[in-house]
């Protein structure tokens, strides 16, 4: 590769970004608002729940305000809240695991999931996402690098979204599949444009995207291999979940279909 990067200009580059920012915002935004509209949320979800719905929420308008300062030159405001964002991906680790976890003790992981299946790939998505949110906040100087780096990251975080808009139940047993497959539609637009315009496929683009298929990779490696069954027996030991299959669908619970059930059914 030649030792100076071609890199669009700075105000064009800001615009693109912010207008994926954008779409991505809209889609958290209509994949919760569906999910409160068709009443599949309740209050009555543990506490845990309900920090782990802030913090998350909390990152997608950090995300979009960073690109709203870029784009306006408010570069004060944007490192002073990059700060603000870099202590905000550890309680978004910390709760994105121990909320899984809850959800698998509980026997209540989603039906058309695996139970073993979803207590790996959940925690494997959030920790590939502060890889690359992290990656891109060391590489802040380059800011070619910094910009892809961290919408390949937010992207991932899009899973969840994209779970509350697709018909899951009719998906199942490719539910998890479906999923990524849709957390892959905005980078592959905004490479294949930018790229386009470029003339050239920016390295980062690589590194984010392998990232992204690696952690797929991982998750479907360790769902389906002795070290997954000994983490869900050890994750579930001693709870109701211990009674769950790690690696059998659940029937459909026969009431709603309710995120986050704070008891058993």
């Amino acid at each position: 590769m030649a030792t100076h990067a071609k890199q669009s200009a700075p105000s064009t580059e800001t615009g693109f970004f912010m207008r994926f920012a954008m779409a991505m915002a809209l889609i958290v935004a209509a994949g919760f608002s569906l999910q409160l509209a068709a009443g599949r949320s309740t209050f009555a979800a543990p506490p845990i729940v309900h920090a782990h719905a802030i913090v998350f929420m909390g990152w997608v308008a950090i995300y979009l305000l960073q690109n709203v300062f870029a784009t306006t030159g408010s570069l004060a405001l944007h490192r002073r809240l990059g700060w603000i964002a870099v202590a905000w991906i550890f309680p978004m680790v910390i709760l994105g695991c121990l909320v899984t976890v809850e959800m698998v003790q509980r026997g209540q992981a989603p039906f058309f999931f695996q139970p073993q299946h979803f207590l790996i790939f959940n925690p494997t998505s959030v920790v590939t996402f502060a890889t690359l949110t992290v990656a891109a906040v060391l590489m802040r100087r380059r800011t070619d690098w910094h910009r892809r780096l961290h919408f390949c990251g937010m992207s991932l975080l899009l899973g969840p979204a994209f779970g509350r808009l697709l018909p899951m139940p009719l998906l199942k047993p490719w539910a998890f599949e479906a999923t990524f497959l849709a957390v892959l539609i905005l980078p592959s637009i905004a490479i294949a444009l930018d790229s386009r315009k470029s003339g050239y496929l920016h390295p980062a683009w690589k590194w984010g995207m392998a990232a992204i298929v690696l952690s797929f990779l991982l998750t479907e490696g360790i769902t389906f291999s002795a070290l997954g069954d000994r983490i869900y027996a050890s994750v579930t030991a001693g709870t109701p979940g211990a009674a769950v299959p790690g690696l059998a669908f659940a029937a459909p619970p026969a009431g709603p279909l309710i995120t986050g059930r704070p008891t058993l059914p």
